[in-house]
């Protein structure tokens, strides 16, 4: 089964300067009509919502996700010609978005047409090496190349058990989820991502308790132990002095733990707040030198302010793949997975904290390692 990008979230990134530009009252009403339209999208009404397109797009006929909108609204009305040519028109004038590129390839598939729907997905992955939707979508692909290659050995060779085997197995792959791939053309009803999200805040209260697991280095038994034997190395010789490091080396080594505890828990505290829709905590999470990706922090507020605020459902999983603290800064890539109502993505990203008083805040993020 392929998957096809329902939304955009860096795409929404990308267009962040042009969206905060709709406070001025030339802007406002094409940006209710994007906003209109991706609603009724996702409550299924087509044709309303690809009306609000075209007419967002009459305004701003060049916006990309305008554009990649009507695209995804093509495809549900089963216009794919029409689908390939927007999608197609976007990877022209947008080379550097992966999404675009496996959308295409979702198309080229429908059609039968794997090799052009495996070009797309590599240009997809050059793009956006870390996007996992295109890989999985690649290995579909060559799975279905491989299912053409077996069956037409067979066609050769009728009496090729190998093949034979190595044909149904990907049969049994592929056969029950024909039936998912239809329902994959739009994303899931708005209660689903509810119940994600209540799992989420259901498993929310163990995070603190990771805390304490990761603070025990705090506590390490050998600072304990360490002045018992001092009292005794003190007695014998006037060495004791040198023999006094070693328990203190062991502080920084504490210190440390400590420091990436509470890193650990700035980056839970951070998601959790983006999966609460608690937009006045997840910018709290921000340093007041926070280097915004474009324009100034007020403008990037506005941006993120109503992206937080526009899905139903938010649900954000950070798992730490690796922490680095030096003093009062800290490096911690992560795999960020999203999941709203509008939207599924999976990403790595990388943030750059400081600490200002006993807070650990972002002050710098960027997609990929």
């Amino acid at each position: 089964m392929l998957h096809r990008t329902p939304m955009l979230s860096r795409l929404a990134a990308a267009l962040a300067a042009a969206l905060i530009g709709a406070a001025s009252p030339a802007w406002a009403a094409p940006a209710d009509d994007l906003r209109d339209a991706q609603k009724l999208y996702g409550q299924g009404k087509i044709q309303p919502a690809l009306d609000k397109v075209d007419t967002f797009l009459k305004a701003q006929p060049r916006d990309p996700q305008g554009r990649f909108l009507k695209g995804l609204l093509l495809t549900e009305q089963h216009r794919t010609d029409d689908a390939i040519k927007v999608f197609t028109g976007l990877t022209e004038d947008y080379p550097e978005l992966p999404e675009p590129y496996n959308n295409l390839a979702v198309l080229y598939a429908s059609q039968g047409n794997y090799d052009k729907a495996k070009s797309a997905l590599e240009l997809a992955i050059h793009t956006h090496p870390s996007y996992a939707t295109a890989h999985e979508n690649l290995g579909d692909i060559y799975a279905q190349l491989a299912s053409r290659a077996y069956d037409r050995a067979l066609q050769l060779d009728k009496s090729n058990t190998t093949a034979q085997v190595k044909l149904a197995m990907l049969k049994d792959i592929f056969s029950p989820q024909k039936t998912a791939t239809a329902g994959n053309t739009r994303p899931a009803p708005a209660t689903p991502p509810k119940t994600e999200n209540t799992t989420v805040a259901k498993n929310e209260p163990p995070a603190p308790k990771a805390t304490p697991k990761l603070e025990a280095p705090k506590a390490e038994a050998p600072k304990a132990e360490a002045p018992k034997a001092e009292p005794a190395k003190v007695e014998p010789a006037k060495s004791e002095p040198a023999k006094s490091t070693p328990p203190a080396a062991s502080t920084p080594s504490g210190s440390d733990s400590n420091a990436k505890a509470q890193v650990a828990s700035a980056v839970e505290g951070w998601a959790r707040a983006w999966s609460n829709k608690d937009v006045k905590g997840y910018l709290s999470y921000y340093a007041p030198d926070f280097e915004v990706p474009k324009g100034s922090r007020a403008a990037w507020e506005k941006e993120r302010t109503e992206r937080i605020s526009r899905p139903k459902s938010i649900s954000v999983d950070a798992k730490i793949l690796n922490e680095t603290v030096n003093g009062n800064e800290a490096t911690v890539t992560i795999r960020q997975s999203y999941k709203s109502d509008a939207l599924k993505s999976n990403s790595t990203k990388t943030l750059k904290l400081v600490k200002h008083g006993d807070r650990w805040q972002i002050k710098q993020e960027r997609v990929g390692g």
